[in-house]
C-alpha cells in the first residue's frame, strides 16, 4: 500500500495541465471493440483504471500499439472470445467498475457479452439494472450467475426499439448506444444521460459511420448500421482534475493557471466555485485563479438562507466534485449545505476532516453542513486512508492546507484517477513524497 507525506502550509504557483478525461477514457476504450478497423485514441490519461482497461482489451485480443504519450492505435480485428469465459477474466474484470461497458460493444458485434461484478469505489450502491434493461429491450437475452456473480447477454441480432431509462446513467447510456449502434433498425433512448464525455462517444460513432442524432440531449435517436470503420479521437481535458486544480489554489491561496481546459464543456463547474466566492478568470481556454489573500465568502441565496450546493444529471453539477467542494468549503467564510443525492457513502470521509478541526456536520449519508473557518484557524496535520478516488484527492488538498505533515495512505484509490499527481504538484511547488 503506497503512501504520500505531505507537509502542508505552502502557497503554490504556476500553471498545471489536466490530464485526459478518465471517465471519457473508460468509454472510448470500450467503443474500438465495435469496429474491426484500425482507430487512434489521443490524450489518454496513464492512469491505473484506463491502464487496467488497455491490458483488459489486448487480453481480448486487440491490438494496440503506443505511439507517444497518450496516444495509442487499437484494431480489434482477432478477438478471443473464449477468454470472456475464463477464469482470468472473471479475476480482471472484477477490478475495475468501467469494465461493464466491454459488454454493449461486445453483444452488438458478437451476439453475446459478459462481465464479473465490476468493483470500483466503495461510495454506496451502484445498480447495473439499466444496462442490462436497455440489452433485453433491444432483444437480447440475459443470464446471472449468483454463485460467480457473473452477467452475461446474449442475442443473434439486436433490434431497434424506443426505451425511457429509468435513470440518466452515463456508463447505462453508453453501454446502451453502444449495443444500439449496430442494431436492426431505430433505437431511440429517452432520458439518456448527455455529459460532455457522452457526447464524445457519440461524435467518435458517427465518425465511424453510426448514425446518431440528438446529440447534447437527452433524446438519442440512433439507426442501425451494418458495420463501423475506424477513425481518430482525442479526448477532452478531465473536468473533475479542472475542479480538484480549482479548489486546491483556494484553499492554499495560490496564484495558478489551469491550461486548456475546455471551458464550453465545464457546465456548472465555475459557477460552483463562484458560489463558495471562489474568483477565477477565462483566458482564451485557460482558467486563471488568483491568490485569495483575503479569503473567500459563500454567497447566501437572495432571501438571505444558507446555500445549498447539491448534484444532479447534466447539464447539472457533477457528483464527482462534491467531495472538492466540501473540503473547500471549510476555509470559507460563511455555511454552505453539501448534498450528495447521488452515493449514500461518498461524504463519509469527513470525519478525518473533522480530525483536522474542519466545523462539518454530516446530517445524514447525503448530507453535510460545512460551517467555514474564514482562514482565522488552519486544518491539523493528521494520518488518513484514501477511500475513493475524489475523497482521496480531497483528503489531499486538505493535506495541502493544513498546518504540519500529514500522511495519506492507501494512494493507489489516488492513483486510479489522477496521473503522476505527486510530480505534477511538486512542480507547482508542493511538498509532497511518495513513500
Amino acid at each position: 500500500m503506497g503512501t504520500f507525506r505531505i507537509e502542508g502550509g505552502h502557497q503554490l504557483h504556476g500553471e498545471i495541465t489536466p490530464q485526459g478525461a478518465k471517465n471519457e477514457a473508460l468509454q472510448i476504450l470500450c467503443a474500438v471493440l465495435l469496429s474491426p478497423e484500425k482507430i487512434t485514441i489521443n490524450n489518454i490519461p496513464d492512469i491505473i483504471d484506463v491502464n487496467k482497461l488497455i491490458a483488459l482489451l489486448e487480453d481480448l485480443g486487440v491490438k494496440i500499439q503506443k505511439k507517444g504519450k497518450g496516444s495509442y492505435t487499437f484494431k480489434a480485428d482477432d478477438i478471443n472470445l473464449e477468454y470472456l469465459q475464463s477464469d482470468q477474466f472473471k479475476q480482471d474484470g472484477r477490478g475495475l467498475r468501467g469494465s461493464i461497458m466491454l459488454v454493449g460493444p461486445l453483444l452488438a458485434r458478437f451476439g453475446k457479452g459478459y462481465i464479473p461484478k465490476p468493483g470500483g469505489d466503495k461510495i454506496g450502491r451502484r445498480r447495473l439494472d439499466t444496462h442490462f434493461e436497455g440489452f433485453i429491450k433491444l432483444g437480447a437475452k440475459f443470464r446471472y450467475n449468483k454463485e460467480e456473480y457473473f452477467y452475461g447477454v446474449e442475442a443473434k441480432k439486436l433490434q431497434g426499439t424506443y426505451m425511457l431509462l429509468d435513470e440518466a446513467s452515463v456508463t447505462g447510456t453508453a453501454n446502451i448506444v453502444m449495443a444500439a449502434v449496430l442494431a436492426e433498425g431505430t433505437t431511440t433512448i429517452y432520458n439518456a444521460a448527455c455529459e460532455p464525455y457522452l457526447q464524445q462517444l457519440c461524435k467518435m460513432l458517427n465518425r465511424m459511420g453510426a448514425k446518431i442524432s440528438g446529440i447534447g440531449s437527452n433524446l438519442l435517436t440512433i439507426e442501425g448500421v451494418e458495420s463501423l470503420g475506424g477513425t481518430e479521437h482525442t479526448m477532452l481535458p478531465d473536468m473533475i482534475e479542472i475542479g480538484s486544480w480549482i479548489g486546491l489554489a483556494a484553499m492554499t491561496k495560490s496564484e495558478l493557471t489551469i491550461k486548456n481546459v475546455s471551458w464550453d464543456d465545464l457546465g456548472q463547474i465555475p459557477n460552483a466555485f463562484q458560489k463558495l466566492g471562489i474568483k477565477l478568470e477565462r483566458k482564451d481556454e485557460d482558467i486563471y485563479i488568483p491568490r485569495h489573500e483575503n479569503g473567500y465568502e459563500i454567497q447566501n441565496y437572495i432571501d438571505g438562507s444558507i446555500l445549498t450546493i447539491a448534484d444532479a444529471p447534466w447539464p447539472g453539477l457533477t457528483p464527482d466534485l462534491l467531495s472538492i467542494l466540501l473540503v473547500v468549503s471549510i476555509q470559507a467564510k460563511g455555511e454552505v449545505v453539501i448534498h450528495q443525492k447521488m452515493f449514500e457513502s461518498r461524504l463519509f470521509f469527513v470525519d478525518k476532516l473533522i480530525d483536522m478541526g474542519a466545523k462539518i456536520i454530516l446530517c445524514d449519508p447525503h448530507r453535510a453542513t460545512v460551517i467555514g473557518h474564514d482562514f482565522k484557524s488552519a486544518l491539523k496535520a493528521t494520518t488518513m486512508v484514501s477511500p475513493d478516488i475524489r475523497a482521496g484527492v480531497s483528503l489531499l488538498i486538505a493535506a495541502l492546507s493544513a498546518k504540519g505533515t500529514s500522511t495519506i495512505n492507501n494512494i493507489e484509490q489516488i492513483d486510479r484517477g489522477y496521473e503522476n499527481i505527486d510530480e505534477r504538484l511538486r512542480a507547482i511547488g508542493a511538498n509532497i513524497v511518495r513513500v
